[in-house]
């Protein structure tokens, strides 16, 4: 028995060791996956053991989910729609799973970081056939004998790149056996129909080589490497070979070699079947028709001129120049001193920078101690720097010193402005101002809540006062600038204040002016016969009536430009402050005695009311007096009869503490 559970170990040890090994086979890492076209049918016969890296998504939250065994393979959607495929294992015993992956924009390597490029996935625990198709019902099946081989078919994106992968995974059962992978069953299609062909050449700065692109990818495996495959005419040398640049299994790019250097001349490269028995095959087998060209013209060596400069901004402080052949970047001083900039204002070159591939770069960079920001125009001229030379291209030759490019610059332009107030009661008139200085021809004022104005000098009115947020945007066609600024309006008047809007009879009213604005006089009536011009007047007394009555206090302010408000408050003075509970109350609806509840107490604070029946149980409570017993419990009418009551309190004027009790007859 103990040799039996060594020898499983050791099967276990052996997958699990043979599962972390390095993938080198091609089509076993994402960077070397098979191109897919089509309905294509792929064969693995055999699966060698490698992987074992963490693959992303919604299965790994539940499962340490690896790459193991993996083959990859790449795809484009050239018709949105959905995606069917099978995978049918050699072994029906074998556990096969897979993962979709969409990867446009990204590095291939990505998946193993980025979740967000999972598509969909499979990873059952069962054996036997797997795919996508109508049969499956989620798109993400994760690890389990309980989850079905199949998941649905995912959606894919118009022009999105994808990749698949397959994974074999092993665990106690050690099988290199494959599969095959078919694609259909979905709508989307994965054929390019573009027809393959010979897209742009070059030669090399000797002429002895020839360089080809392709409008897309063709099979490495289809160029024939004696060169056989093109012709040239007129046929002053012949193609000795051809070699690509091949990315695993496809390329766009190749290289001719030539018997000897063309001579300056036009020349045309034609594309026959060559030694292997055909032209180049695209990866859904297309060939480039035989006969399809391209001219190719051979000048004399000549030195690559001052080509072009990038689009200059406004207030630049760096210049990009464009050429049309590689310059050397060991020929360009990384000081500058191959440059000097002219125009109306002195402009110092403190360095250069190229952005160099393969030791050539089309693009130079000067850059400049300040920016530019004087108008007119400009020349940037070549010389030989500290390094001895102008500049050089990639066939070493030295474009001239004197060579110049001109360029325009327009003057900064200030967004700057002025403003004046005319003040009033009802609305504040404002006029800005912006100088319009170096060309200033476009104008966008952002004007607060008043909307916007494209006017150089705008009027606004403004009915609301306050700070006022003003945004300006000028342009002269090539430079702009944008300034904000806080508007006060400070004239805004408003009458206001507070009072006791409920009053005892034996009680003073006081007045808390609130009032806000560039006052100068006051005058309030009080409604009592009295009136006063005080900012802060005194407490007023109100005469003791048989009867509830209300006093509309008002006061009108007056501000520095003779502008009036006015603002109006209620007193509410009672008959009677005097707090007491009723002896009786009648709950029918009628409006008259309706509620059990301590009348008149304004003035009691800390408040606590509460009702009792017969029992003893309590039957109300209240701690704010306007909140009445109106005879019920929980909405069910209680008998007619006495209920006991008590009161307590704490008097606001004098902090006495009161307890009173009584009782009251609930009368039906």
């Amino acid at each position: 028995m103990k040799s039996v559970i060594l020898f499983l170990l050791f099967l276990c040890f052996v997958s699990f060791a043979r599962a972390q090994t390095t993938c080198t086979a091609l089509g076993q890492n994402p960077s070397t996956a098979f191109p897919v076209c089509g309905t294509s049918v792929f064969s693995q016969s055999t699966v060698p053991y490698c992987g074992g890296r963490s693959v992303p998504g919604p299965c790994s939250a539940t499962a340490d989910l690896t790459d193991t065994n993996p083959f990859w393979y790449k795809f484009t959607c050239f018709s949105a729609g959905t995606l069917g495929f099978l995978i049918t294992p050699v072994d029906l015993a074998d556990d096969y799973d897979w993962q979709l992956f969409d990867v446009t924009g990204h590095n291939p390597n990505d998946i193993y970081t980025d979740a967000s490029l999972f598509v969909s996935c499979n990873w059952s625990g069962n054996t036997g056939l797997t795919g996508a198709s109508s049969a499956g019902r989620t798109l993400n099946n994760c690890a389990g004998t309980g989850y079905p081989t199949f998941s649905s078919m995912p959606v894919l994106k118009l022009h999105h790149n994808y990749l698949l992968l397959v994974s074999h995974f092993t665990k106690f059962r050690a099988s290199e056996k494959g599969y095959q992978l078919s694609f259909g069953g979905g709508t989307a299609s994965i054929t390019d129909t573009l027809p393959p062909a010979l897209q742009s050449i070059s030669a090399s700065c000797d002429a002895a080589k020839i360089f080809i692109k392709t409008n897309k990818k063709m099979k490495c495996s289809s160029l024939a490497v004696d060169g056989s495959d093109f012709t040239i005419s007129p046929a002053v040398a012949s193609i000795t070979s051809a070699s690509s640049y091949c990315d695993a299994f496809d390329m766009d790019s190749l290289e001719l070699d030539l018997s000897n250097s063309l001579p300056p001349g036009n020349y045309t490269i034609t594309i026959k079947n060559g030694s292997d028995g055909n032209t180049l095959l695209d990866n859904c087998g297309t060939t480039i028709p035989v006969g399809n060209s391209l001219p190719l013209q051979i000048l004399p060596l000549a030195p690559t001129p001052m080509d072009s400069l990038m689009p200059v901004m406004c207030a630049p402080q760096s210049l990009q120049l464009v050429f049309k052949k590689n310059i050397l970047c060991s020929s360009v001083a990384a000081n500058g001193s191959d440059f000097v900039v002219t125009g109306p204002s002195p402009i110092t070159v403190v360095s250069a920078t190229t952005n160099c591939v393969n030791q050539g770069t089309k693009t130079i960079t000067v850059n400049l101690f300040n920016p530019i920001v004087k108008g007119g125009t400009y020349q940037i001229i070549l010389k030989k720097g500290d390094d001895g030379n102008t500049i050089l291209d990639e066939c070493a030759q030295e474009t001239p010193a004197g060579s110049a490019l001109s360029f325009t610059v327009k003057d900064t332009v200030s967004a700057d402005f002025t403003y004046s107030i005319n003040k009033g009661c009802i609305y504040d008139t404002v006029h800005f101002l912006n100088a319009g200085s170096n060309g200033i021809n476009q104008w966008l004022w952002l004007l607060d809540y008043n909307g916007t104005s494209s006017l150089q000098n705008p009027v606004s009115y403004f009915n609301s006062f306050g700070i006022k947020n003003i945004r300006l945007e000028v342009s002269n066609g090539f430079c702009t600038d944008t300034v904000t600024k806080e508007v006060n309006l400070d004239n805004e008047l408003k009458a206001a204040f507070e009072t006791n809007n409920t009053l005892c009879p034996e009680d003073s009213a006081s007045f808390q002016n609130q009032s806000i604005g560039n006052i100068t006089s006051y005058y309030w009536n009080f409604q009592n016969g009295n009136t006063s011009e005080s900012e802060n007047p005194y407490p007023q007394k109100y005469p003791i009536l048989l009867a509830e009555h209300n006093y509309p206090v008002s006061l009108v302010v007056q501000n520095d430009l003779g502008c009036f408000d006015t603002a109006i408050n209620n007193i509410r003075v009672l008959k009677s402050c005097y707090i007491a509970v009723p002896n009786a109350f009648t709950p029918n609806g009628d409006g008259l005695n309706d509620f059990l509840y301590p009348l008149n107490a304004f003035k009691a604070d800390n408040l606590d009311f509460k009702v009792y029946n017969r029992l003893g149980q309590l039957v109300f409570e209240s701690k704010d007096w306007t909140q009445k017993w109106d005879g019920t419990i929980k909405g069910e009418p209680q008998d007619a009869g006495v209920y006991v009551w008590t009161l307590q309190y704490v008097l606001h004027d004098t902090g006495k503490h009161v307890f009173m009790k009584g009782s009251t007859v609930l009368i039906r």
